[in-house]
């Protein structure tokens, strides 16, 4: 199995990649329960009213202007497949914005399942119900529903996508990169580019990885979500190789064109820390929070009181933190036993933090990002015979990530 990743001309092709996002429970899960449990499983539910910034943005009055034109000829025709699929695509899509997963989650869910119910063997469905799972961290059943499609409609580079995500999430690199070899054959894009992108840092090449995602930049219409979202990603691979005036450029050239994008100023929060402007960064922070509420974003802020010499507040801020995820997993709708488990990492909770990655290797046991985490548990706790066997999975792709080397560095001085 080849190992070097390959791009092909550019071909147009848009399609959805979901972002989790870990948002505390709100109001909005009362409001889907009258919707889950009218037995109705046709009923379409509405959208979630914006707030903030979000609600200010031109794309608002035509995502409800959409939105409501569909779900007229829904009361002329329940039965129009084509309607609700457009429906489920702007419930997605709306969700990626908004980061708000406790409704969206279960209201896409539902569009899909009546879509479902009608057409069993339906392709889109199919693929955005993987892509739901792997928002939900359900990989191996994202991969299962992958597989599934990938036999309905084989020529199709969606379902390609959600395979490659679905396979690095397990562990699975080899197939991954054959994933992304096939969907780089029929649809060059920014989705395959991106991809593309991750492949290569996992295998240690950030070169070849900023490459790519400069393609995926490209290939985006300008100012677009996608564009955006690649955009951030090309940032962070800058801000992980030590080129903070590139990352910062590139997180502000997100931010002139769309003002709101949460992701970009916690990105330009990190390059804040490096400078030691902590006022900023936490200013930043509580702008990116107000507009897209995150749990990521306040454990960001809890790194920047630790890079300030305050641990007291960090303490605080990381226990907050903590009660959310705890809370969020409790809800069902996803998985963060490896969120936490880096959460009770940085409070040295060292028996939390195993018992949470452990939750995560009984899944994906090949996972990197895993070993990663459980090689420097059991190092802490003094175990180095577990921390060396970790560490060598972790390494098996040949990482460059720092935060991985440095901690290799530790347990084989050790």
């Amino acid at each position: 199995m080849k190992k070097t990743l390959t791009l092909l001309p550019l071909c147009a092709f848009l399609l959805f990649a979901s972002l989790t996002t870990l948002n505390s429970c709100n109001s909005s899960e009362a409001k889907l329960k009258a919707y889950v449990d009218d037995q109705n499983p046709m009923q379409i539910p509405d959208l979630l009213e914006r707030n903030g910034e979000l609600a200010n943005a031109t794309e608002w009055k035509k995502t409800k202007e959409k939105t409501a034109e569909l779900k007229a000829r829904l009361e002329v025709n329940a039965d129009d497949v084509k309607t609700r699929l457009q429906l489920a695509t702007i419930f997605i899509t709306e969700q990626r914005i908004t980061g708000e997963h406790h409704y969206y989650y279960p209201a896409i869910e539902k569009i899909l399942n009546g879509v479902l119910s009608l057409d069993p063997k339906n392709f889109e469905a199919s693929v955005y119900k993987a892509s739901l799972r792997m928002s939900q961290h359900q990989f191996a059943n994202a991969k299962k529903i992958g597989e599934e499609a990938m036999s309905i409609n084989p020529n199709n580079a969606y379902v390609y996508g959600i395979l490659i995500d679905a396979n690095v999430e397990l562990g699975n690199y080899d197939q991954a990169i054959a994933m992304s070899d096939k969907m780089q054959s029929i649809k060059p894009s920014l989705e395959s580019y991106s991809r593309a992108s991750y492949l290569r840092e996992i295998y240690g090449d950030y070169k070849g990885a900023i490459e790519a995602m400069k393609l995926a930049v490209q290939a985006g219409l300008p100012g677009s979500e996608p564009q955006c979202w690649s955009r951030n990603a090309l940032a962070d691979l800058y801000y992980n190789t030590g080129d903070w005036a590139a990352a910062e450029n590139a997180f502000a050239e997100n931010l002139a064109m769309r003002p709101s994008y949460a992701p970009s100023m916690a990105g330009l929060a990190k390059v804040e820390t490096k400078k030691k402007n902590y006022a900023r960064a936490i200013a930043l922070l509580d702008s990116a929070n107000a507009i897209m509420p995150q749990s990521s974003f306040e454990e960001q802020k809890a790194d920047v009181y630790v890079a300030m010499g305050d641990t007291q507040k960090a303490m605080k801020q990381y226990s907050k933190v903590q009660q959310a995820l705890i809370t969020d997993a409790n809800s069902g709708h996803h998985s963060v036993s490896l969120e936490l488990t880096r959460n009770f990492i940085k409070t040295k909770q060292w028996d939390s933090a195993k018992k949470y990655a452990m939750m995560e290797y009984a899944i994906r046991p090949k996972n990197i990002d895993v070993n990663n985490e459980l090689a420097w548990i059991a190092f802490n706790q003094n175990d180095q015979a577990s921390a060396e066997a970790y560490l060598k999975t972790a390494l098996s792709t040949n990482s460059k990530n720092p935060e991985l080397l440095k901690r290799a560095a530790a347990i084989n001085a050790k």
